[in-house]
């Protein structure tokens, strides 16, 4: 693989550390900024460089960034002392933030107006994922650009995709997580009806991951699901319920029935709705348990979740 850029990294959150680590492991010259400097003491011990401020990043080749929101991105990269206030410029910026489609546009707009390449590529994971080396990493922008950032996307996880021109992977990005929300949908479902009749939710569960039904995603949510795990957050029932917000929007904007994401939009609505805040979105078992009349407790059985590193 290719190590020969230097790159500059913003945001090292719960994605952007374990992710921005990858990449220096593989031997690349990687400095780094983060709002809280603190966070970042992992990656300077493993050999990365922390700056002082965003525009210190400018000298970098190719400047990667892991942010919260589009209003996070623009800041960073346009504000006062973002990473473009003092004039110098990187080659390329490569956003894996998960963004708006039209937010994304205006960014690339910018950067493009400044003579900066522009791809974005959101990944599919969590942090435990991105630290497994794991994640999903899709990418539209110019296929050029495309070409020369892939060495570095392939150190994030188990494969790259360019998906196309423009704002195509953030498209991708919204298809992904609307699944995402119908298949726990369907397999709380399931397990619920499984175990009233009397099958074990560990047995069951275990025998879904070694059929044909079964994935790593499944695998990755049976000890949650087992053991009633939900503090051990991964994804909130609100930012699922963004997620499928987005999705359904998506598919009114691109006249696309999907009466499962729509179904399941309400569901997750409604464990919103009850007050379901910092816990793994995956509690909807529980309240598709007791719709059936069904109280859960946890089967308290040791498994394993599929992501050793």
């Amino acid at each position: 693989m290719s190590n020969k850029h230097k790159i500059g990294w913003i945001g090292l959150g719960r994605m952007g550390e374990p992710m921005s680590k990858r990449i220096l492991k593989n031997g690349v010259d990687v400095s780094v900024w983060n709002r809280t400097k603190e966070k970042a003491a992992p990656l300077v011990e493993a050999g990365a460089k922390l700056v002082d401020n965003k525009y210190d990043l400018a000298g970098c080749d190719m400047v990667f960034t892991m942010v919260s929101t589009t209003a996070d991105l623009k800041e960073v990269l346009f504000g006062a002392d973002g990473l473009l206030s003092k004039g110098a410029k990187p080659q390329m910026v490569v956003d894996c933030s998960s963004i708006s489609q039209e937010g994304s546009a205006e960014v690339r707009a910018e950067l493009e107006r400044r003579g900066v390449a522009y791809l974005c590529s959101p990944v599919s994971g969590n942090g435990k994922v991105a630290k497994a080396g794991k994640l999903t990493v899709v990418a539209s922008g110019p296929r050029a650009s495309y070409e020369i950032a892939k060495p570095y996307l392939a150190m994030l996880g188990r494969g790259e995709t360019w998906v196309g021109e423009g704002e195509l992977a953030r498209v991708w990005k919204i298809a992904h997580n609307t699944m995402f929300g119908v298949i726990i949908q369907s397999l709380c479902e399931i397990t619920v009806l499984a175990e009233k009749a009397g099958i074990p939710r560990h047995v069951f569960l275990e025998s879904i991951n070694n059929s044909v039904l079964g994935s790593m995603y499944t695998k990755y949510k049976t000890p949650t699901l087992t053991n009633l795990t939900f503090d051990k957050v991964t994804f909130t029932p609100k930012l699922l319920l963004k997620d499928m917000d987005l999705g359904m929007s998506a598919a009114r904007t691109h006249g696309v029935m999907m009466p499962a994401a729509a179904a399941t939009r309400e569901s997750v609505a409604n464990l919103v709705g009850r007050g379901y805040d910092n816990v793994d979105f995956a509690i909807l078992l529980v309240e598709l348990a007791k719709s059936a009349g069904l109280e859960l407790t946890p089967d308290n059985v040791e498994m394993s979740d599929g992501l050793e590193s």
